[in-house]
């Protein structure tokens, strides 16, 4: 979770009045903060991460203000045009296709705002940028350079300039091979055959993204006019990694411009910090919290969230989302936002008016106690999707084409149905691990989703367990052992085995698992081709058996 630690003196000047330690310890926990630790000048604090826009003080001081009551409503940021262009060139297309960007101008930074400003860059790389994977930021001085600026790619040989903090040239591939953050990020470029890079009208290097920025560029106290970019692989998340920047350093005095951008194929004007509209109904709202709250105090509540809110038709409000709230996305965030307003410390807590004692699911018992057996057994636990595609779930275990839970618009080509058993995950478990030591012995115990036998059109979630062992001398044998064992340990009676077939085990070394005259699940060795399709050279064992049939 990010920590952000507030002085008393500095977290003061940025809310606008004196404030003490004490009275800050107070209130800010109803923002949904944390206390980590209590010093005696300052406080650190603890945020959620889908409230990034707390990443800085300026941030934290917005909310706060909003609290108290001392500011509230939607804050209005004023953009005007820089007159500047930013070029983006078909080069980056295949390597770091998006970039945005914007001016921040007449700021007057100290020492600690330029630490802020790092560090809320590097939050936003965590955060929105899934470590600089969908998003990475540039911020640079904008008096050392010369627009308009172009983000293009060049040849990994082709040019050199001075990273940030460094006084010696360095190419594009020695940065990757020799610079602390070339090495660190690498792997997110080092694939392509061009590099990205930001350049001006000169063709100085302001940034290699999403690697490092220029010396050239670098942000000092006497700084007072900035130029920011952001880059990255997600529109979206490049977007609001540039709103949350934008809206802190305004909120800390500067004077946002928009940068026009050029892409081979259209023109966007950044930063877009247009407000995002959505409904909120005044009945949702009050059964949702148990509270009998008019509309005009649903407003006031919103407001205090820095929301702005206003009244369209009885019993709906229509709440304007500041561009910095990233996090907003369904009218039940909404209700939150009026519970903050309204202060949580005003709820009373309530009985419920019907007595009950709570106890876990049988689904969750049964789960948990198959968790226990398999980790006694020497197993290692695993995870997985349950969403997969047909060519681990069938071709690569060698299967049929058969009825399967598709999805209707998969956003992935790796992603495009519900896994029918757990066996296809833990064989490639396998091989993403093949250069570990073995033996390797996993096992999962989770759902899978197949189509109702009966109706053959609805759905139905099914809890599974799967064991694997893989090693040199894995055989039938041993696997069989297993799972009587997790059998008896289960206190699973009228337990038998029956020899079978099954495409995705070696003929003759397979068998059916029954209880009850119930086929529950399968065991064997896994077939030559089958390991073969996942790399993998050590003879493979499993045992897959349908938990559903033991839940009481």
């Amino acid at each position: 979770m990010p920590v952000i630690t507030l002085h008393e003196e500095r977290f003061s000047k940025f809310v606008g009045r004196k404030l003490t330690l004490a009275e800050i310890t107070e209130w800010i926990p109803w923002l949904g903060f944390d206390i980590e630790e209590v010093g005696e000048d300052y406080l650190k604090v603890e945020f959620n991460p889908n409230r990034i826009d707390f990443c800085s003080y300026a941030g934290v001081a917005r909310a706060f203000k909003g609290l108290r009551g001392w500011e509230t409503g939607l804050p209005n940021y004023k953009v005007s045009d820089s007159g500047i262009t930013l070029k983006i060139s078909r080069a980056v297309s295949n390597v770091r296709p998006f970039m945005l960007a914007a001016v921040v101008r007449n700021l007057e930074l100290d020492e600690e705002d330029v630490v802020d400003l790092m560090e809320m860059q590097e939050d936003l790389h965590w955060g929105v940028g899934r470590d600089r994977k969908k998003a990475s930021i540039g911020v640079h001085n904008l008096d050392a350079v010369k627009p308009p600026f172009t983000f293009t790619a060049a040849k990994p040989n082709s040019i050199k300039f001075i990273p940030l903090d460094k006084t010696d040239e360095m190419s594009l591939q020695e940065i990757l091979e020799r610079h602390e953050k070339g090495m660190a990020y690498k792997h997110l470029i080092d694939w392509s055959p061009t590099y990205p890079l930001l350049i001006d009208r000169d063709k100085q290097v302001l940034s290699m993204p999403p690697i490092i920025n220029g010396e050239l560029t670098k942000i000092e106290e006497k700084t007072r006019n900035l130029f920011l970019d952001v880059t990255g692989t997600d529109i979206e998340a490049v977007e609001k990694s540039l709103n949350v920047l934008c809206t802190s350093l305004a909120d800390m005095g500067g004077e946002i411009e928009r940068i026009r951008v050029e892409y081979p194929d259209q023109t966007r004007f950044s930063p877009n910090l247009t407000p995002e509209k959505m409904n909120l109904k005044t009945t949702f709202t009050n059964n949702t919290l148990g509270l009998r709250l008019s509309t005009s105090r649903i407003i006031e509540c919103l407001e205090r969230s820095r929301l702005g809110a206003r009244r369209t038709e009885k019993g709906v409000i229509e709440v304007a989302i500041p561009a910095y709230r990233i996090d907003i996305l369904h009218e039940i965030d909404l209700v939150e936002e009026v519970a903050i307003g309204y202060g949580y410390y005003k709820l009373k807590p309530t009985f419920p008016s019907s007595v009950t004692i709570g106890e876990q699911h049988p689904a969750l018992k049964t789960a948990n106690l198959a968790r226990q057996i398999a980790i006694g057994l020497g197993f290692t636990e695993m995870m997985n999707f349950t969403l997969t595609n047909e060519r681990l779930q069938r071709e690569k275990m060698r299967r049929k084409e058969e009825e399967e839970v598709r999805l209707a618009n998969p956003v992935s080509a790796e992603y495009t149905i519900m896994r029918q058993d757990l066996l296809p995950g833990l064989m490639k478990n396998l091989a993403d691990n093949r250069h570990e030591s073995f033996p390797q012995r996993l096992f999962e115990v989770s759902d899978i989703v197949k189509l109702n036998a009966k109706t053959e059109t609805q759905c139905e979630r099914r809890l599974h367990i799967v064991a694997v062992s893989s090693h040199a001398k894995a055989n039938f044998t041993e696997i069989k052992s297993a799972a009587e064992a997790f059998a008896a340990n289960m206190a699973i009676g009228d337990w038998k085995i029956k020899a079978t077939e099954h495409t995705s085990f070696l003929k003759g070394r397979a068998a059916s698992i029954h209880i009850r005259n119930e086929e529950i699940g399968i065991l064997g060795e896994i077939h030559p081709e089958v390991l073969n399709n996942f790399g993998l050279e050590n003879p493979t064992v499993a045992f897959e058996i349908d938990l559903e049939a033991l839940i009481d």
